[in-house]
């Protein structure tokens, strides 16, 4: 039994004696050891330390980081824009402070390396300076323009207050020397409104006959004499020709109907420069027979009465 010969000592393959290839210098050369220094280049190899395709850059580089510049001039352009509208100013200072703060960031950002657009980021902290700038003008005019606008809103209250105050008390003045000239003594004259001149006479006794309704035995029986004169140019209508009289004691007075045919009426149209007169009777008590006082309206629904008083004596 023959044991098989190590590799080192076979031979390579061919006719025994003949030489392997590469001559005497391949001569006894193992054919398993790795080819000798500079085999490749004989080979037609490429040199060593040459790359024949272009290099790509490493996987996974880092990308420029300018999200922030962006922000920030959009912001910026947004907080101007706003600011530049009176009406709108005061929502231009959040989009101008944040084009600040992120412009900054920006510039800060390419400072390091990691942005490539630092005159974007510029522009935005530039523009939000701006921006906050405007918005506080705007405020400060808003706050001036109102102020004087209150101020003048004020000044105009207080003058249509003192206007008004000055009005009525004008017209309380008038209205108490209209209620003054309302009040008369007997004998004296008021011309109404509607253009009739009343006047009313000192009341005087009056006997009612024996069949006169409304006066109670031991009272004081007067008669009133009421004249109408119509001193405009047009007819005017007597509505109530009535008065009212009251005693001393401001009770109204009954009156007194008898069939004497003394009393009359005013009742009807006053022609212009016509007169009208009416007696009428009324009964007071004893002890409120001293004063009298006589109210007249010849239209009681739309004028305001007048009264006459006085001391009726014995």
């Amino acid at each position: 039994m023959s044991v098989p010969a190590p590799p080192g000592d076979q031979q390579p393959d061919g006719r025994p004696g003949e030489v392997p290839d590469g001559g005497p210098e391949g001569a006894g050369r193992d054919p398993w050891a790795p080819p000798p220094p500079g085999a490749e280049l004989a080979a037609g190899a490429e040199p060593a330390g040459q790359v024949p395709y272009p290099v790509a850059a490493p996987w996974g580089a880092p990308q420029p980081r300018n999200g922030m510049g962006i922000s920030a001039l959009v912001l910026g352009v947004t907080g101007v824009v706003l600011a530049l509208f009176v009406v709108l100013f005061w929502l231009a200072w959040l989009p101008a402070l944040l084009a600040l703060i992120f412009g900054g960031i920006g510039v800060s950002q390419a400072r390091k390396g990691v942005a490539t657009n630092r005159g974007m980021a510029l522009a935005g902290v530039f523009l939000g300076i701006v921006g906050l700038l405007i918005a506080a003008a705007s405020l400060v005019f808003t706050v001036v323009v109102v102020d004087k606008a209150v101020d003048r809103a004020r000044a105009e209250v207080q003058e249509i207050e003192s206007a008004d105050k000055a009005s009525k008390r004008e017209r309380e003045k008038a209205e108490a020397a209209a209620e003054k000239a309302r009040h008369l003594a007997f004998g004296e004259a008021y011309t109404f409104p509607d253009g009739l001149k009343v006047t009313v006479g000192k009341p005087v006794p009056f006997t009612p006959d024996e069949f006169a309704n409304g006066h109670a035995e031991g009272n004081k029986a007067i008669e009133v004499t009421v004249t109408v004169v119509n001193t405009g140019d047009k007819r005017v209508r007597v509505e109530t020709g009535l008065p009212d009289v009251s005693d001393a004691d401001g009770a109204t007075a009954e009156l007194v109907i008898d069939g004497s045919g003394r009393q009359k009426v005013i009742d009807g149209y006053v022609l212009p420069g016509r007169t009208m007169v009416g007696k009428y009777a009324f009964s007071l008590p004893p002890k409120a027979a001293g004063k009298a006082e006589v109210e007249f309206s010849p239209d009681a629904m739309t004028l305001d009465d007048a009264y006459w008083s006085g001391s009726l004596g014995r």
